[in-house]
């Protein structure tokens, strides 16, 4: 079953709501955000983002919601990348912790949108032109190989060397004082742009370079847009919360980006072999048993770093 324009209607409806919630009404007044409340909120999403798995597989059938699951999954992991540039991000240019929950809700939204415009065009090419399979599965694998051969696997993002935001620096007056959470502010009649700005279009320019990554691995699990979409969705509306929780905790998965790296090998290799493998052998791996690997993979890189500390390492 393909999911309807009804529901397409009701889940925007259901996450501008969560947005508005959220902005308007739970974090309206500028605060650092602690332990306790973004664990509290990580588990809401979670659960959130399991109830609506839940629903897909009741709507849609079993198939689409092990793809959906897988989706999240693999995007909720590839987002670690993400948590590491936050916290760069905002020590480089000494954010207050009490204005950090804005920048990410800002950031997300514009991410769930160039995203949204990445998925469509993405699953319309791959429907057009198969021979694309192979080239997206080759660079899956390249790109695994080439994080798995990165070192520490922690992000190198450089502020200053980042070309959108030389561009914004000529092209914009920008102050280096705050003017509390505002983007913008006003110095003698003139408009400027504060560092929080900065700090929003740098996380908007590294998304789109991580996207790169994740959106063609669960393209590569299915072309199904309203399930890539929405996976996507729920796996960056739980990402500020999770930032949060665990921003001081990554340091001690330090084997996850080996993972991180299996994982869109595996992938990748999927897509070049699948089809070879159906013809001459009859053999596909079923969703189930890449759920599984996916699911396997990511848990022994966090075994493997709780068992072996970095300085053991």
């Amino acid at each position: 079953m393909q999911a309807t324009p009804l529901f397409w209607i009701l889940f925007n409806l259901l996450i501008i709501g969560l947005l508005l919630l959220d902005l308007l009404v739970f974090n309206r007044r500028a605060h650092a955000v602690g332990m306790r409340e973004a664990l509290g909120w990580s588990a809401f999403w979670i659960a959130l983002s399991l109830s609506f798995n839940f629903l897909v597989y009741r709507m849609m059938g079993h198939a689409a919601g092990l793809q959906w699951l897988t989706g999240y999954l693999i995007e909720k992991a590839l987002s670690v990348d993400n948590l590491f540039v936050f916290l760069l991000l905002f020590t480089y240019f000494k954010v207050p912790a009490e204005y950090q929950h804005r920048i990410l809700f800002w950031g997300v939204l514009g991410a769930l949108v160039l995203r949204g415009v990445f998925i469509v065009a993405g699953a319309a090419l791959l429907a057009k032109f198969h021979f694309l399979l192979y080239i997206l599965g080759a660079f899956l694998v390249y790109t695994g190989a080439r994080m798995a051969l990165s070192g520490d696997g922690e992000p190198e993002i450089d502020p200053s060397g980042n070309i959108v935001v030389r561009f914004l620096s000529r092209h914009l007056p920008i102050t280096r004082q705050l003017d509390g959470g505002r983007f913008f502010t006003r110095r003698e009649g003139v408009r400027f742009a504060t560092p929080l700005l900065v700090v929003l279009v740098m996380i908007e320019t590294t998304d789109v370079v991580f996207a790169a990554d994740s959106i063609p691995a669960i393209l590569a699990i299915t072309r199904d847009t309203f399930i890539v979409y929405t996976s996507n969705v729920f796996a960056l509306l739980g990402l500020r919360a999770l930032y949060f929780a665990l921003a001081r905790l990554m340091v001690l998965f330090h084997y996850l980006h080996y993972g991180l790296a299996l994982i869109l090998i595996f992938i990748g290799g999927k897509l070049l072999t699948e089809s070879f493998l159906r013809e001459h052998f009859n053999f596909e791996l079923s969703v189930p048993v890449s759920l599984g690997v996916v699911g396997a993979l990511l848990l022994g890189a966090v075994v493997a770093s709780l068992l072996r500390p970095k300085n053991n390492a």
